[in-house]
């Protein structure tokens, strides 16, 4: 399965469609990668506005 972020939310997922946000504008073009272990303490989970833990895309095209 090839991995896939959300152009919406910049989660990345192996499905069709996003799990946080329920849109299916996926995209295979992205580039960078932030994990997010702990949303609440984490300044860059801050800075991309995110309060869920995941693989998230720097760059979705």
């Amino acid at each position: 399965m090839t991995q896939k972020a959300c152009r919406e939310c910049h989660l990345i997922t192996t499905g069709n469609i996003c799990s946080k946000c329920k849109t299916a504008t996926l995209s295979d073009d992205f580039s960078g990668l932030i994990i997010v272990i702990d949303p609440e303490e984490s300044k860059i989970a801050k800075t991309m506005e995110t309060k869920e833990k995941g693989r998230y895309a720097l760059r979705v095209r």
